[in-house]
């Protein structure tokens, strides 16, 4: 595999942040620009943190001096230096999409955390292990955009990855519906508990459009792609009530389901100990050898103890039993600023990379 040199645009953020720790050793992926605000921009990235660094770690050493760009003035300085982008900017929905659109027009490939583009017909929302096939959609937006090489690839919301993936292996069961509790790390509102006091010894019962989210993103998931577009699965339908809990990392799920024919529990640990994707087969950088691990025990998982799991890219699961209402209950975990943020845009890029998108 070649090496490719990449841009961080919203590398001031939290999540921008963690992907430069991810890409601080990475075997593919170089690091030769940081971009962000014009309030950043021109400064070294040290200042333009302002004392904002997020993790207990030091700032790697090799980004410290970097001149940060201008993520809006400066593209076409940046087109000149990348081969592609990861995109993790706080901006309006509108002005995302434009600015996303902008690069990819540019001839340079963008790998987005963001949520702007999720719905956009031919733009892949993709989950490596589950639905990589979505990649071929790019074809028809390349023609849309007029581009030769650029393109807008945007992996799922955070909170998808503790059940998604859980429920995925079990469609060939015939999933009818399923309810979903989600509580939710405070990471993934960009926060921690220095800047986040209000959480402390409290539970939020609301998060902006995250049950949307939650319900709908995952049947462009299980799509298809459809003369150019990727056309939404019609089912099974989902529900899902989400929360904020004083929790610095890791969101967990609380998950009950009904199927058309109803499986055994053995047969349920079997399709998820036996699953694995094209992530696995290709022996991605970034994919854990075992996508989704579960534990006996009744107390588990749990984010303090599990949310590392494969690096922080596996999905554990425990208390699955059958349940009064519905079929089953089950909890899921994942970690939500690696498999739900930038760990999991890495190894979207990774795949694109194996399979020649890139090129």
């Amino acid at each position: 595999m070649k090496n490719f040199n990449v841009g961080v645009i919203g590398a001031t953020g939290m999540v921008g942040q963690r992907f430069l720790r991810l890409l601080e050793n990475h075997p593919w992926f170089n690091v030769t620009v940081l971009a962000a605000s014009s309030r950043s921009a021109g400064k070294p990235y040290t200042e333009a943190l302002n004392g904002k660094w997020a993790f207990e770690c030091p700032i790697p050493e090799k980004y410290r001096a970097m001149t940060v760009l201008d993520a809006e003035a400066d593209i076409e300085k940046i087109a000149s230096l990348v081969d592609f982008v990861f995109c993790a900017v706080n901006m309006d929905k509108a002005k995302i999409r434009a600015l996303e659109e902008a690069y990819a027009k540019r001839e340079i490939p963008v790998v987005s955390n963001n949520s702007a583009h999720r719905f956009t017909p031919d733009v892949p929302m993709v989950i490596p292990e589950i639905n990589a096939n979505h990649l071929e959609v790019i074809e028809a937006q390349r023609k849309r955009l007029g581009t030769k090489r650029g393109f807008i690839a945007v992996k799922s919301n955070c909170s998808l990855q503790s059940y998604v993936p859980l429920l995925h292996p079990l469609k060939k069961f015939g999933i009818k519906q399923a309810v979903v509790c989600t509580y939710q790390a405070i990471s993934g509102a960009g926060k921690t508990f220095a800047t986040m006091p209000e959480i402390l010894d409290n539970v939020i019962p609301y998060i902006g459009g995250e049950e949307e989210k939650s319900e709908k993103e995952p049947l462009k998931i299980w799509g298809e792609v459809v003369n150019g577009e990727i056309v939404a699965a019609n089912g099974p339908s989902i529900t899902a009530q989400c929360f904020r809990v004083p929790v610095s990392d890791g969101h967990t799920a609380a998950v009950f389901v009904s199927f058309e024919n109803t499986p055994t529990e053995a047969d349920i640990l079997s399709a998820w100990k036996n699953y694995g994707g094209e992530a696995q087969q290709l022996a991605l950088p970034s994919a854990p050898e075992q996508f989704i691990r579960y534990f006996e025990e009744e107390n588990r998982p749990q984010a303090k103890l599990d949310r590392m799991e494969g690096a922080g890219m596996s999905i554990t699961a425990g208390r699955l039993r059958k349940d009064n209402v519905f079929d089953y209950k089950f909890v899921g975990l994942s970690h939500n600023t690696l498999r739900g943020a930038a760990g999991g845009a890495v190894l979207l890029a990774e795949l694109l990379a194996a399979k020649g998108y890139f090129e």
